[in-house]
């Protein structure tokens, strides 16, 4: 009362929050778990990363050899035995911050962003009407510029150039020396091209085609995220299982059921706990509900508040809950018996009866 007395501004009470319940059966089951078995797949998705891809950078080390079909020409002597070969070989360089390198009687060639190949090209042509039928061979001596690094939750964090036939994501953090926390704890963070793609490594384990090729330049970092859930309701109170915020509990493998979750939170409270009344709380997509065949046109977000209800009065219930996914951040809420309800509302009247009866007592007493 008295902060409201205090308030500067008190505001109406808003509408309740409407959501979707759903006693759940067989069909839901299956529309949620391949949802949440689908869900976060964001790498296959990704611009660029193929092999083919990967040209000269800045600060590549490169090697430049140039053929003469027969001597006297531009680098060939035409004296027989002054030396082997009808090639030569152009001292390596470094390519500058302009993306250039030089060679002899061709100038100033810009080669960041081309392959070697396309070097190659380049340097016949401007050699082609001075020397005798020339032919050029590019290569990458070093490769410094275009490079991945791997780093954050890694035993040994690197930075490597990218091989000739490319290199996946998880070959990738292989090298680095693998992930210091296991799959379910740790989310994978893909930089490429001033842009940020994040995913659970649990989802690049399980679907192969998130294992996607890097592209030169890419930083992958690893991160431990645990997931998480929370349990309400009639479970065993805080600190009776051991911890002292046991209330808030995180996953134990990758795919974590109902079963599960309630079990590590100490199960049913078996004085207080109602089994036919067991919730799970989170946000669904509409096209999920859709598919469901739950009504969405009432709700104006992307996302629906859905609350799935188990009983687990029933065996079969606990096969559902034995088989339902959880997901980050769920929310477990386990009901309270009607008898407890019961209970509470006549403790305030046994109270009183108590009190009038010990009143009684002291009066007659006091006689």
């Amino acid at each position: 009362m008295a902060t409201q007395t205090n308030a500067a501004l008190v505001t109406e009470p808003s509408a309740p929050l409407a959501y979707a319940l759903m006693p759940v059966n067989p069909a839901i089951m299956q529309a949620t778990n391949a949802f949440t078995d689908s869900s976060g797949m964001v790498f296959s998705r990704l611009p660029g990363g193929n092999y083919r891809d990967v040209t000269i950078g800045i600060g590549d080390i490169v090697t430049v050899t140039v053929y003469e079909a027969q001597a006297g020409g531009l680098f060939i002597p035409r004296e027989a035995g002054v030396r082997p070969g009808n090639f030569v070989d152009i001292p390596r360089q470094q390519v500058d911050q302009s993306g250039n390198i030089n060679i002899p009687y061709a100038g100033s060639i810009k080669v960041a962003g081309l392959t070697p190949r396309a070097v190659s090209n380049i340097v016949r042509e401007r050699l082609k009407d001075r020397a005798i039928d020339p032919q050029a061979v590019v290569s990458v001596a070093e490769q410094r510029g275009n490079q991945i690094s791997v780093l954050g939750e890694v035993n040994s964090p690197l930075r490597f150039p990218v091989d000739p036939g490319g290199i996946r994501l998880m070959g990738a953090i292989a090298r680095a020396g693998g992930p210091k926390y296991p799959s379910y704890e740790s989310t994978i963070t893909i930089k490429r091209e001033g842009r940020t793609y994040n995913e659970s490594m649990s989802t690049v384990v399980h679907h192969p085609g998130e294992d996607v090729l890097l592209a030169p330049g890419d930083v992958v970092f690893l991160t431990r995220i645990p997931r998480v859930y929370m349990v309400f309701g009639a479970t065993p109170s805080p600190g009776s299982i051991g911890g002292t915020n046991n209330r808030r509990f995180s996953f134990e493998n990758d795919n974590m059921s109902l079963a599960e979750a309630v079990a590590k939170a100490g199960g049913l409270d078996a004085t207080r706990a109602d089994s036919k009344s067991i919730y799970v709380y989170r946000f669904e997509p509409k096209p999920l509900l859709q598919q469901i065949g739950v009504d969405v046109s009432q709700f104006p977000t992307k996302t629906v508040p859905a609350v799935y209800k188990f009983d687990m009065s029933k065996p079969d219930g606990w096969f559902q809950a034995d088989t339902f996914r959880m997901r980050d951040h769920d929310v477990i809420s386990v009901a309270e018996s009607p008898s407890i309800e019961f209970i509470k509302l006549m403790n305030p009247l046994n109270a009183a009866t108590t009190n009038a009866d010990n009143i009684s007592t002291v009066i007659v007493n006091s006689k």
